[in-house]
């Protein structure tokens, strides 16, 4: 017995010898980063996705035994208004924990926020909202996006519109600098190309009724609709289009409308709707396939819609610069601003003096059978079918 007991005692020695004589396991450091989108109301489906996006970029690098830290990603809805969207951002960039953030889909936030990351310090990167003011405006040192701006969007619409033989538009806006900037910009496209603009209509944003705007334009005349604004007035507008007997007229959209929500609500009304968009689709991306398929694997409920791999891109270039420089939000904006050349899911990435990466690829889709095809794959560019209004 006695032999046991010392052989038991031995055994246990050396068990806890072998323990405490293990390297412990260092736990890494937290570092807590930011995401603002409109997570509810009726761009809510587009915000979902870049949460979505942002969030897989997060769940990857801690996946990485590389990573120096652990990453908490803090995520807040601005709800695509202005108001909501500066007090959302008030309290990311109050929180010295939030080393930087990747922000807004709607432009009348984003625009409307600027000022706040500017006066806290806090380095952020667009990853949705198109109006260049964003990073044009002001130049501050805080600001970059990834995406494009409807400068680059509009002179593709003009282009293509013009070929296809439109000559005479009406324009449909909403009231924000998003809806403004995109009247602005087409208008002036369009006169490039010789096109003519009958008549101008500003809309709000939550407006319901637009046969007074519709009827008017109806005794216009005009081969197409030009429509400067989000999904939730697209689909009204052409809803009502279809009433007022308006379907021999093209809407011609904008990237606010390219979402899946806009065909799930319209059906049938959708189909020969265009829109135009940043960079290439998804699927086409550099990075495209290795995205969607980290995306499919997390089982999100939502799609990553058309702006899901500029918010992937962007929470990147951010914990990509945090591992670089450590949690510190000056440092990590100077790596920010240095921004060259660098390989991402949507190709490469400069920012200029301004923040604003220097993408300019648009990609026209045309709605078809239910789907957004790009136009270059479509029947209707192949002349297999027309679009409304088209001669």
């Amino acid at each position: 017995m006695r032999a046991f007991r010392t052989l038991a005692a031995g055994l246990l020695c050396t068990a806890v010898l072998c323990v405490t004589g293990l390297e412990p396991v260092q736990a890494k450091d937290k570092v807590k980063v930011g995401f603002i989108g409109s997570l509810t109301g009726g761009t809510s489906a587009n915000g979902l996705g870049g949460r979505n996006s942002a969030d897989l970029a997060v769940r990857l690098r801690n996946a990485d035994p590389k990573a120096k830290y652990e990453y908490e990603m803090v995520a807040l809805d601005d709800e695509c208004k202005p108001n909501v969207g500066v007090q959302q951002a008030t309290k990311l960039a109050a929180d010295k924990e939030i080393i930087a953030a990747a922000t807004h889909y709607c432009s009348a936030v984003a625009i409307a926020t600027v000022d706040v990351y500017h006066k806290f310090g806090l380095p952020i990167i667009v990853w949705g909202a198109v109006l260049p003011d964003i990073t044009y405006r002001n130049k501050y040192a805080e600001v970059h996006r990834v995406n494009g701006t409807m400068i680059n969007q509009n002179q593709r619409n003009a282009e293509l519109l013009s070929k296809l033989g439109y000559k005479i538009f009406a324009v449909i806006h909403d009231t924000t600098d998003y809806g403004k900037g995109h009247n602005k910009y087409f208008s002036e496209a369009l006169a490039k190309h010789g096109g003519k603009i009958v008549g101008t209509f500003g809309v709000t944003s939550d407006q319901q009724d637009f046969s007074a705007e519709l009827t008017q334009i109806k005794s216009l005349n005009p081969q197409a609709i030009y429509f400067g604004g989000l999904t939730p007035i697209g689909v009204r507008i052409r809803a009502q289009m279809d009433k007022l007997g308006l379907n021999s007229v093209l809407l011609d959209g904008t990237s606010g409308i390219k979402s899946d929500a806009y065909i799930e609500g319209l059906g049938k009304l959708a189909e020969g709707t265009l829109s135009f968009i940043e960079g290439a689709p998804t699927e086409r991306l550099p990075g495209g396939k290795f995205f969607l398929e980290k995306y499919n694997a997390q089982n999100y409920t939502n799609p990553p819609e058309a702006y899901g791999a500029f918010a992937f891109a962007a929470m990147t270039l951010i914990l990509d610069a945090i591992e670089q420089q450590g949690p510190d939000r000056k440092k990590v904006q100077a790596v920010l601003n240095k921004v060259k050349d660098r390989d991402s899911i949507v190709g490469k990435v400069t920012f200029d003096d301004h923040g604003q990466n220097t993408v300019a690829i648009i990609t026209a889709f045309v709605a078809q059978d239910g789907k957004w095809i790009v136009w270059e794959d479509s029947e209707y560019a192949s002349g297999k079918r027309k679009l409304p209004g088209q001669k």
